[in-house]
């Protein structure tokens, strides 16, 4: 068997050891650079690869392809794989069936890295043997190859889901789901929306699901299609018999009509989209069998997400947020809605298509000054140019960071929100955040 892995990230490697160890006959190909401590593993494992090329006599003869979720479905490559009826597959499709471990399956537009953390650290703080892996961490496949996990918790993106044919976890969590990737979907949104359900189609009447009630495109897609899960609802709003809810200030759980109750200012994750977070995870801690004592103790000291409202430095007494995370608008929604103080925002990238019009209101009650950083800033000058009184375009980090500083006062808080993507300046969403800490750290 022929397995041609499309893509040399740490996906792409992890599934060509797993391949590897299983007996295929393996072979890596990218279009762009491999990165050297990549390289090293491949030959260290005996795996043929190219890379900066596609050769397409050495892929079309492929019994399987594994493509990473970062290549498109439109690549010419993948194009001509499909007409063949070559399977192209994701990396979590092709590794699962050589586990036996039960996987927890996390995929939402916002709030998935903080909910597999999450998820992933109450787990293991209750000595579970458990792995994490999907969109964030160490390869699922090369986990499977090389640990022997019970349980893994995987963060899923929409691209991973496009990708599976059979698989289905044991629980899965939608967390919201809100426009993004839409460039990828042919700018349609139930199309993306479809995309994040497919995380519960393989599910059964043993399987749960856990998803965000008060959102209204999960809500929609609830009523007009089925999944054989059991449902886990969770909500800010509502009550249930089942589910997770807050009723005077307690967080409460119930599940199997036993439930569990904790004081919401004793949860360690601030703001009303991380109640959200911690309700979903609690969901899955209880149906994991975890002691409410664990529960309780791990849901107070968890640390939260690099990159994500990560408290950089308080200078002169203006607070540096760090949100380089926060790729599309709905997670800068979040971020300007938890912010108690005059803000200066800094913003801007590449445009995944976004309406900034859902921000408007925040805008006008929160910010003070915006700091427009990426290559073409015009559509967030036309949306909020009349809205703030300062409106400044930088184009590099430091320049951001430093005209900031210049336009707060004391007690004021500055947050870097991009709601767009990294491209355009930076190598990724990580390199932003790091380099914004870094240009604090110099004031």
């Amino acid at each position: 068997m022929r397995l041609v892995v499309l893509g040399g990230g740490e996906s792409g490697v992890g599934t060509a050891i797993l391949g590897k160890e299983k007996g295929y006959d393996v072979f890596v190909s990218d279009f762009g650079k491999i990165k050297e401590n990549y390289k090293e593993v491949l030959i260290s494992n005996g795996i043929d690869f190219e890379d900066e090329r596609h050769t397409e006599d050495l892929i079309l003869n492929a019994d399987v392809v594994m493509k990473s979720p970062g290549i498109p479905e439109k690549a010419p490559i993948v194009k001509k794989l499909i007409e063949r009826g070559i399977p192209v597959i994701s990396e979590i499709e092709f590794a699962a069936p050589f586990t036996r471990a039960i996987t927890i399956g996390i995929t939402g537009s916002n709030g998935k890295t903080t909910t597999t953390m999450l998820v992933y650290h109450l787990l293991k703080s209750a000595g579970l043997n458990v792995g994490l892996g999907g969109n964030i961490g160490k390869s699922f496949a090369q986990q499977v190859a090389e640990d022997k996990f019970d349980s893994y918790v995987l963060e899923l993106s929409s691209f991973q889901l496009d990708g599976i044919v059979d698989y289905k976890p044991h629980i899965a969590i939608i967390t919201n789901i809100s426009p993004d990737h839409l460039d990828r979907y042919d700018y349609k949104y139930e199309n993306y929306i479809d995309s994040k359900f497919r995380i519960t189609m393989n599910q059964t009447e043993d399987d749960y699901l856990i998803y965000d009630a008060d959102d209204e495109a999960i809500a929609e897609w609830l009523k007009n299609n089925t999944t054989k899960a059991k449902l886990i609802p969770f909500s800010l709003t509502k009550t249930f018999n089942e589910g997770a809810f807050i009723k005077n200030n307690n967080m409460e759980v119930i599940i199997n009509q036993d439930e569990f109750k904790m004081e919401t200012e004793s949860i360690a994750l601030e703001g009303k989209h991380n109640m959200k977070n911690a309700m979903a995870a609690t969901s899955v801690a209880k149906l994991m069998q975890i002691r409410k004592a664990t529960i309780r103790e791990s849901l107070s000291n968890f640390q939260g997400v690099e990159h994500r409202l990560e408290k950089v430095l308080k200078i002169q007494n203006v607070q540096y947020i760090n949100d380089s995370k926060a790729t599309n608008v709905n997670a800068t929604f979040f971020a300007l809605d938890s912010m108690n103080s005059p803000t200066v925002w800094i913003v801007g990238g590449v445009d995944k298509g976004n309406d900034y019009n859902e921000l408007m209101s925040l805008v006008r009650e929160k910010v003070k000054a915006i700091v427009c950083l990426g290559v073409d800033n015009k559509k967030i000058i036309d949306a909020f140019g009349n809205v703030v009184d300062m409106m400044i375009e930088v184009s590099n980090m430091n320049d951001a960071v430093r005209m900031a500083q210049r336009l707060t006062e004391k007690g004021d808080t500055v947050l870097l929100s991009p709601a767009c993507a990294s491209f355009d300046l930076f190598e990724n969403y990580e390199d932003r955040g790091n380099q914004f800490k870094q240009a604090v750290q110099n004031l």
